[in-house]
């Protein structure tokens, strides 16, 4: 899939070497669905393998309700707290549903890189844990937003 490229804010918007680190680094995003009510916003932790984010959920949220009748969602992951600190990044996409639903562990080839990933950024550890309440999704981007408000300065 082509990602649509960025046409406002180019200069200080991120290279892909910089979305890449600054996805690996942060640790919470919010993922905003739209619910039978309207929007809906929740935080969640994910990890990012360079072309996707993944993202686990519990499946008998309102969030999972929301994607299951409409998988279009936005993310925003941002940090800073001054206005030349901003930095942030909003994808765009549908998810996908990766593996069984909730998630107990069966081998999935495809769950290998973001298990272990979640694993090390939030556990410390090579090992996930699965406690039957959780299922992976999976964000292949169609649309990338960036901004790095730092480089305002070189401007």
């Amino acid at each position: 899939m082509t990602v649509r490229q960025q046409r406002r804010g180019r200069r200080i918007a991120m290279s892909p070497a910089e979305l890449d680190a600054f996805l690996a680094g942060e640790r919470t995003c919010r993922v905003a669905t739209v619910s039978a009510a309207g929007p809906h916003n929740t935080p969640l932790w994910f990890v990012w393998d360079g072309a996707a984010m993944w993202l686990t959920s519990i499946v008998k949220s309102q969030r999972w309700t929301d994607l299951a009748r409409d998988p279009r969602v936005a993310v925003l992951v941002d940090a800073g707290e001054a206005y030349d600190e901003l930095r942030g990044a909003e994808l765009q996409g549908s998810v996908e549903v990766v593996g069984e639903v909730p998630r107990i562990g069966e081998a999935n080839p495809a769950l290998a890189e973001p298990e272990l990933l979640m694993a090390r950024k939030y556990l410390g550890g090579d090992t996930f844990h699965y406690d039957g309440r959780h299922a992976w999704l999976c964000l292949v981007p169609e649309k990338v937003t960036s901004w790095d408000f730092r480089k305002l300065a070189s401007l």
